[in-house]
């Protein structure tokens, strides 16, 4: 029998070849879910996934081929900053910055491990020095400065390194003239880091002002599931134009914690991207395999737009 074959008979056959196969593979399949609650296991080394919305059997390998979107029902999953990177970057031309960065353990904080230990085991499993990779890098040709969350560190949760980064990064395009990318993915400030974490969003957020409105230069947040807390409550919604993934979770607090205040049942989907778009919170929603040629053509729009500075990067 051929793989096509194989894979038609799966597809016929679903719910009796996914059992099958769940229950060969056993540790080796794992939903998102699953790898947050077993995050010693090493599910890089898997050949199967499961899709957090049909919950089909995906082999991981055509799975990455199709940039992590379910050829079953076109769910976005989850994709680490380095496939992003490798998405929206033409090959060859990606700078990264501040690369040596690391995180501090100043209030020496410790739950069920220390702070430090948790960075530590974060850092062997993916490969980071924290939740973000910044750097610079042409996208069909255009230059621009890219700054990508990564949620399988620490929840892509947001310290003083991913801060600093995030500050540095834009600063460099406002010096440069450069328009500016970040793609979103966290549950917020890093508890761990108290006030400092918070610090950062006002931080973020002064040079921001100073590149969009000062400079007049390009800014376009990318909002993927989940953006949450204070990314969603400061540079994640600070966009001139604010792209968002299908079905992305995006929200300040989550829908318990909001029920519990207001007291009242709050309707399901209210925080799902199409849901923010029909309310205006949100610009585009654009599907992953999209999204390199829709910034493309913003970037070309945008440099033919009148009235333009000299210093701008496309006067050069």
């Amino acid at each position: 029998m051929s793989l096509m074959n194989w894979f038609e008979d799966k597809r016929r056959f679903g719910g009796l070849i996914g059992a099958f196969i769940e229950k060969a593979t056993k540790g080796y399949v794992l939903s998102e879910r699953e790898k947050d609650r077993y995050i010693k296991i090493d599910t890089t080394k898997g050949l199967w996934t499961r899709c957090d919305n049909c919950e089909n059997m995906l082999y991981v390998r055509f799975l990455r081929q199709n940039r992590r979107i379910c050829e079953e029902c076109g769910y976005h999953l989850q994709m680490s900053s380095t496939e992003r990177i490798e998405l929206l970057i033409d090959r060859g031309t990606w700078h990264p910055m501040d690369e040596d960065m690391v995180a501090r353990d100043v209030l020496r904080f410790s739950d069920e491990d220390s702070y430090k230990n948790r960075v530590t085991f974060y850092q062997k499993r993916t490969g980071l020095t924290d939740a973000i990779q910044t750097g610079i890098g042409k996208l069909d040709g255009t230059p621009v400065a890219l700054g990508v969350m990564d949620f399988q560190f620490m929840g892509g949760s947001m310290g003083s390194v991913v801060g600093e980064k995030i500050t540095r990064l834009i600063e460099y395009a406002t010096r440069k003239s450069m328009p500016l990318i970040i793609v979103c993915s966290s549950g917020g400030a890093r508890m761990q880091e108290g006030t400092l974490s918070l610090m950062q969003m006002a931080k973020i957020s002064s040079v921001l002002q100073i590149h969009q409105a000062q400079k007049r230069l390009l800014y376009i947040p990318i909002l993927t599931y989940p953006t949450t807390g204070g990314v969603t409550a400061s540079f994640g919604m600070l966009g001139d134009i604010i792209i968002a993934e299908p079905k992305a979770y995006i929200a300040f607090a989550g829908k318990r914690v909001i029920e519990q205040t207001l007291r009242q049942k709050i309707p399901d989907g209210f925080q799902v991207a199409e849901s923010l778009f029909d309310h205006g919170l949100l610009d585009l929603i654009v599907p992953r395999n999209l999204s390199k040629g829709v910034l493309s053509e913003i970037f070309e729009l945008y440099g033919s737009a009148p009235c333009k500075e000299r210093n701008n990067y496309y006067f050069r």
